[in-house]
């Protein structure tokens, strides 16, 4: 059975497509199939991907449009190491969606219509949505099975967070989902263990997202050598394949692999 993960957050630079893009080789390198959905209007797995921007009949708001037919605009990732990973892209069209979800019967619901009368055949489709709480997010969130949820390591990040998972209950029985997505964790990320803010978040996080019974996975720590591969459309894995954060992934990739298997 498909697992479809949305990554979710409510502040921009929380690192969503950063993560969304390492999980996508990541499970791919793991020989599973990969569908990456770019739900922001800004097109930033284009970006991260190295891929050049889309025709505008080319993205997932044509996918979102009453005419479509079930041709997925689909291209494939990092062809000179992968043969199972592809992306369907995102670009300014999604304004434009944005307004008509609202309007329409079934808006909060069309992309999970789309996955059910036109299936994509991989393993895992990962959702990366953009830094808001509207309605390309309540897509996703109706589509998927599971949910990540990425947050920088400050302050407003860490509140955002809270209010973030209040969105998501509210919308779980607004929706009235059966099953409800499940959280597999919030990923703090960008984290830096010299600075004392980052580390008194951390501890303080940890328990909080216990008493909820949310995972709080290890952090991912902050590094310019993302910028510098995302620059060339590369995940760290390639980049730098030593590096010390590429394993900072590892506990996200175990679970990943875990749920597939089991739903298998």
């Amino acid at each position: 059975m498909q697992i479809r993960l949305a990554l979710l957050s409510n502040a921009g630079g929380s690192g969503k497509t950063t993560i969304a893009a390492h999980l996508a080789y990541l499970m791919g390198a793991k020989g599973f199939s990969v569908a990456l959905i770019d739900l922001d209007p800004q097109g930033s797995v284009s970006l991260f991907c190295g891929l050049q921007r889309p025709k505008s009949n080319q993205t997932i708001a044509a996918v979102l449009q009453d005419d479509f037919t079930g041709d997925w605009p689909v291209v494939s990732l990092w062809q000179d190491h992968l043969d199972k990973v592809a992306a369907i892209q995102g670009e300014m069209g999604l304004v434009k969606s944005i307004n008509e979800l609202v309007l329409h019967e079934r808006g909060a619901y069309l992309l999970s219509d789309r996955l059910a009368d036109y299936p994509l055949p991989h393993d895992l489709v990962i959702f990366d949505c953009p830094a808001t709480l509207g309605p390309l997010p309540l897509i996703a969130v109706s589509a998927c099975t599971h949910l990540l949820i990425p947050i920088q390591v400050e302050p407003k990040s860490a509140d955002g967070a809270g209010k973030l998972l209040e969105w998501l209950y509210h919308t779980f029985r607004r929706l009235r989902l059966k099953p409800e997505p499940q959280i597999i964790g919030i990923v703090p990320n960008q984290y830096d263990q010299r600075l004392a803010i980052h580390r008194n978040i951390l501890e303080q996080l940890e328990p909080s997202l216990s008493k909820l019974k949310i995972n709080c996975f290890k952090p991912i720590r902050f590094s310019s050598e993302f910028k510098n591969a995302s620059a060339l459309g590369l995940p760290l894995h390639l980049y730098r394949p030593k590096h010390r954060a590429t394993a900072d992934f590892k506990p996200i990739e175990t679970l990943l692999s875990k749920v597939l298997k089991e739903r298998s």
